[in-house]
C-alpha cells in the first residue's frame, strides 16, 4: 500500500507506510532468528489459522509467478522461491486442516533484535472520503495523478551499496532537482497536472496521503478505490511533533484523533501546519475492492502486516503477539507480511492493517503496542547459523566460534 503507517508513537517521529525515498543507505539494526515450536507461540491454540489462508493465497499468486531459483526475500536466509512455491501448491482447499498444514510445512522462529525479542507494533487503516469526478462545491480538494515530469532515480544503478534506494526529482535545465514540496503544490505548482478525483475535506485528504490508499464515495454512492502511485520524495515530517513544538498538544495526548480535532478546530492555522510536512503523495485509480500492499496483492483486514522490507520477505507468515488498543487484550494471530512503510524499521516491528472506516481508524490511531513476532519459514529451508555479525552482547560467543546459550541454529544479520 506504500504509505506512512499511523503510529501514535511516531506521531512524535509520526509514522507511515509510504516508503521513504532517500539518497543514503541506512544501516539496519542487527537481528537473528531462533528456532522454536508451535506450542511456544503465545496464543497459538486460540487462533484459527484458517483465516490466514486467504491472504496467504493472495501472496502465493505472486510467489508462483517468480523465478524458482531466485532467493526469497531481501536476505539469503529464507530459501529460494522454489521452497515457497512447493508450499503454495499444497495450500488446503476450503480451509482444510489449516493448523496441521502450517505445522507440516513451516518451522517457527523467534525474531530477535539486537538486544531482545521486544518490538513495536502500530496500526494503519483505509480512509473513506467523499468526492466527485468534477470540481464543484464542496469538492474542491484535488487528488493528483503522478505528474508527467516526476522522475524516479534508482541509486543502486549508480552505486551498488545504494541498491533499493531512490530519489525523486524533476529536470530543470540540465540538472535533476528535488521535486516540489507540499506547500508549493498546494499553492498551484501542479494546476495543469491530471487530477483523478476531487474531495470535500483537506484534513481527510491529508490523512489519505499518510495512509496511501483509501475509498472515495462518489455521488449516487459509487465507490472509487484509490492507491499510492508515487511520492514527491521530500522528507516526511510529523505534524504531531510540530503541534507539540507549538504548544498546541502535549506528548501525553498526541494521537491521530487529537491531531484531527486540532486541525478541524483551527482551519486558518491548519494549512501552515500541514505544509511543515513537505512530503506529498500522488494517487491512481485501482480496479480492486481492497487496497494493494507493497507486495502488489490486496490487503486483508486483521491479517495483513506491514514489515521492514529490507529484513522480512513479503508473503511470509508471521505470528504476532502484541498488546491492543483495548485494555487487557492481546493480538495473537497469524498474519502475512504483505506491505511496508517508511517508519517500519527493524525486524521486530510491524504495522497492523485494521481495514476501512471509522472503527478501523480509531483502533489504528490508538495502537502503539509492545510485542513480539515469530517468522514461519519452510521446513525445507536451512537457516544459516553464521551470517554477518551477532548482537554485541553475544559477541564473546561468536568470536570464540561457539553458539550463544539458547541460540543454536540462529541466523544473525547486521547491515
Amino acid at each position: 500500500m506504500r504509505r506512512f503507517p499511523f503510529l501514535l508513537f511516531a506521531v512524535l517521529c509520526l509514522s507511515s507506510c509510504v516508503t521513504a525515498d532517500v539518497g543514503k543507505a541506512k544501516k539496519q539494526p542487527p537481528f537473528f532468528l531462533k528456532v522454536t515450536e508451535y506450542a511456544a507461540l503465545p496464543g497459538w491454540q486460540g487462533d484459527d489459522p484458517a483465516a490466514a489462508l486467504a491472504p496467504l493465497q493472495k501472496s502465493c499468486n505472486a510467489i508462483l509467478n517468480a523465478d524458482a531459483g531466485k532467493s526469497f526475500g531481501p536476505l539469503p536466509y529464507a530459501g529460494k522461491y522454489a521452497d515457497w512455491q512447493d508450499i503454495c501448491r499444497r495450500l488446503p482447499e476450503g480451509g482444510g486442516d489449516a493448523r496441521q498444514f502450517f505445522a507440516d510445512n513451516f518451522t517457527p522462529y523467534e525474531i530477535w533484535n539486537d538486544k531482545d525479542r521486544n518490538g513495536l507494533f502500530t496500526g494503519y487503516y483505509e480512509p473513506i472520503l467523499h468526492g466527485s469526478l468534477k470540481k464543484k462545491k464542496p469538492y474542491l480538494i484535488p487528488l493528483y495523478a503522478r505528474p508527467a515530469d516526476l522522475i524516479t532515480v534508482n541509486l543502486g544503478d549508480f552505486k551498488p551499496d545504494l541498491k533499493g534506494e531512490t530519489v525523486m526529482g524533476r529536470v530543470q535545465g540540465e540538472r535533476l532537482v528535488p521535486y516540489y514540496t507540499r506547500a508549493e503544490i498546494e499553492k498551484g505548482r501542479l494546476k495543469k497536472s491530471k487530477k483523478i478525483v476531487w474531495v470535500d475535506d483537506a484534513v481527510d485528504a491529508f490523512f489519505l496521503h499518510i495512509q496511501g490508499s483509501g475509498q472515495v464515495v462518489l455521488p449516487h454512492n459509487k465507490v472509487m478505490q484509490v492507491g499510492y502511485a508515487a511520492a514527491n520524495g521530500r522528507t516526511y515530517t510529523a505534524i504531531g511533533k510540530e503541534l507539540i513544538r507549538r504548544g498546541a498538544l502535549d506528548k501525553k495526548n498526541v494521537s491521530m484523533q487529537s491531531i484531527r480535532q486540532w486541525l478541524e478546530a483551527h482551519p486558518k492555522d491548519a494549512p501552515g501546519v500541514l505544509d511543515v510536512n513537505e512530503s506529498y503523495v500522488f494517487f491512481r485509480k485501482l480496479d480492486t475492492k481492497s487496497p494493494l500492499g507493497a507486495q502488489g496483492v490486496e490487503l486483508t483486514p486483521g491479517r495483513s502486516l506491514a514489515v521492514d522490507r529490507k529484513l522480512i520477505p513479503y508473503g511470509a507468515p508471521v505470528w504476532l503477539d502484541a498488546e491492543t488498543p483495548e485494555k487487557d487484550a492481546r493480538l495473537q494471530r497469524l498474519m502475512v507480511a504483505q506491505d511496508t512503510g517508511g517508519a517500519i524499521t527493524g525486524a521486530v516491528r510491524g504495522d497492523f492493517f485494521w481495514g476501512a472506516g471509522t472503527e478501523a481508524a480509531e483502533k489504528a490511531g490508538l495502537m502503539k503496542s509492545a510485542g513480539q513476532s515469530y517468522l514461519l519459514l519452510p521446513k525445507t529451508v536451512e537457516v544459516p547459523s553464521k551470517f554477518s555479525v551477532r548482537p554485541w552482547w553475544m559477541q564473546p560467543f561468536w568470536l570464540s566460534g561457539g553458539q550463544p546459550s539458547g541460540a543454536s541454529g540462529a541466523f544473525a544479520y547486521n547491515r
